[in-house]
Formats: C-alpha cells, structure tokens, sequence
C-alpha cells in the first residue's frame, strides 16, 4: 500500500512537472546534474512546483489580512521569489562543485603523471589518482573505471567528466588530455605542464582577490552604510520642510522673487521611495560584489538577504536617531 502510494505520488509529481516549459526543464535539469542532488528531478520539480503555489497563496492571504495588500500582484512576487530562489541554490551549488574541482585539478593530474612515471598504462593511472579527498572528482574517475571495465574508449569516457561539473577549466583540460592521447605525445610532461599552468592560476586569482578587496568594502561600506544613512537623513528634511516651509508667508508688495508653498510630495512616498532604492541598491549591489569578488555575479546572491536587512536596519535606525535628536530644534512631534 505504501509502495502504492509512493507511486501514486511520484506520478503526480511528473504530471505536474509537464507544466514547466520545456526549455526552463531541460535548464533545471542541468542544473540539477552539475548540482548532483540524490533527488528525482521530475518528482522534485512537480512538488516544489505544488508548494511554491501554497507558499505563495499563504503570503498573499496574510499580507492581504494585514496590510490589506493587492493579493494577486504578492501571490506573483512570491512565486517569482521563489523560483529564482532555487535557481539560483542550484546554480550556486553547481559553480562551487565545479570551482572544488578546479582547485584539486592540479594535484590530481600531478598525481596521474607520478603514476605514469611509476610505469602504469594510462587507464591504471587515472584509476589510481581517484583518492577520497578528491570528492565529486574521484566519483568521477571511478565512473570512468566502470566504463572502462565495460569496454568503452578511454577518450569517450574522459570527455564524459566534463558533461557532469560545470567547469570550463576542466573541459578544456580533458580537451588537452584527449588531444595528447590521440597524438600519442609525451602525456606525463603535459599532465606537469597542465599541472603548473594550473596552480599558477589560482596563484594568480588569490592575488587578484587581494588587490581587489579595498573595492569590496568600499562598495559594501557605499551599500551598507552611506546611503541608507543619507536616505534617512534626506526623509527626516522632508518632514521638516512639510511642516515648516509651508508655514513661511511673504508680506505682500515686497519685491522678492521667489514665492514658497506647500510641499506636494509627501513624507510617506519618501520613505517609500527611500525603501524600494535601497533594496534595488542592494540587489544590484550584491550582483555587483559577487562579479567583483567571485568572477560571477551569481556568486553576488548569497550577499543579498543580509545586504538588504542590512540596509533596513541602518534606514530606519538613522531615521529614529536624526528624528529624536532633532525633532524638538524643528519643532516636530
């Protein structure tokens, strides 16, 4: 019966999973091999497809019960959030396999080419340099074994490592690899040469991160900091100005060029205003971070919940601080 169910359910799931475009699958499903989740994908899509919807409608029903807002435009703003929410884990997840790989590549190849010097074949020193610290890559070293065992080329399985992480560096790698086979060149001094190529290139990334750390907390300092602060501080003049300019009267006959009025933009719509720039801020500020940083400005959206809490705290913190230090000198409740 259990069993009944479980199937029941996981063809449910699939059904539901059809509603997904085709091309958006095929991308999920990509990301899902780069991610290597231990999850079905047609069951995963279908059900996080039916709970992204209930999630979604509880949002919109609450924040309608409360706030009294447009439940249709919330229930839509949810959704989206919450697809590009786990786009992006995915997405994220699969960048930090394949940035792993890259890391370890240089020792691995090292550690092939001693196995061919031992006088191992080609097939043997692959299988060999498979170790355990190695992770996603040794799993996929052990799969090339398999494949071997079975009789399959060690060209074709070789370029098979590169279809399941999401590395160029790594393609282009096994590219040189497969050539050199091909060739039948000197394969141990072009796994050292890859190997030193390598390892200079991450000398050469961490140098870069270094030089460009000043920029990273100057924009997160610019984000965090400046402009929430200037925000509170430019709605509080608003506040003042509302209540005071208005106040201001210009005796008639007096030859003065400049006449003051009411304010038609409301302290209200300031803060609003001042809320929505801080958050597109943010956004674009943690893409902007992660490019910087990470060579990826998908790397920049693990930085956006806390840039944008971040952000709120400072606002409505400057605010309160300016407002009661000030409020009493202009006269302001």
């Amino acid at each position: 019966m259990i069993r009944f169910i479980k199937a029941l359910n996981k063809e449910a799931f699939s059904i539901v999973t059809r509603l997904f475009p085709e091309v958006i699958k095929k991308h999920f499903e990509e990301l899902y091999k780069y991610s290597r989740i231990k999850v079905n994908k047609e069951t995963f899509l279908g059900f996080f497809l039916i709970l992204s919807i209930i999630i979604s409608l509880a949002v919109a029903a609450g924040l309608k019960l409360i706030f009294e807002a447009n439940q249709y435009l919330v229930f839509f703003i949810s959704f989206v959030v919450l697809q590009v929410t786990v786009y992006f884990t995915f997405s994220l997840k699969a960048d930090a396999n394949g940035k792993f790989v890259e890391n370890i590549l240089p020792d691995a190849l090292h550690l092939m080419s001693s196995n061919l010097r031992a006088g191992l074949t080609v097939d043997k020193a692959l299988l060999l340099s498979a170790r355990p610290e190695f992770g996603i890559f040794s799993d996929e070293i052990k799969n090339i074994g398999k494949k071997l065992s079975l009789g399959e080329d060690i060209n074709k399985s070789l370029l098979g490592i590169s279809e399941n992480i999401k590395s160029d560096v790594l393609n282009k790698t096994i590219l040189l690899i497969v050539s050199g086979l091909r060739s039948g060149g000197e394969l141990v001094e072009l796994l050292d040469q890859i190997s030193r190529n390598l390892r200079q290139k991450i000398f050469l990334d961490e140098k870069i991160k270094s030089n460009i750390l000043m920029y990273v907390i100057f924009i997160f300092a610019a984000i965090s900091f400046g402009a929430p602060i200037l925000f509170g501080f430019s709605s509080f003049l608003v506040n003042v100005l509302e209540k005071n300019l208005a106040l201001v009267e210009i005796p008639k006959g007096t030859a003065f060029p400049i006449s003051f009025g009411g304010i038609t933009v409301s302290s209200s719509f300031i803060v609003n205003f001042s809320i929505i720039s801080l958050i597109t801020t943010s956004i674009l500020g943690s893409l902007v971070l992660g490019l910087i940083s990470k060579g990826n400005e998908k790397a920049g959206f693990r930085y956006m919940p806390f840039l944008i809490a971040m952000t709120m705290i400072v606002f409505f913190l400057s605010r309160f601080f300016v407002k009661t230090m000030l409020s009493g000198l202009f006269g302001l409740d």
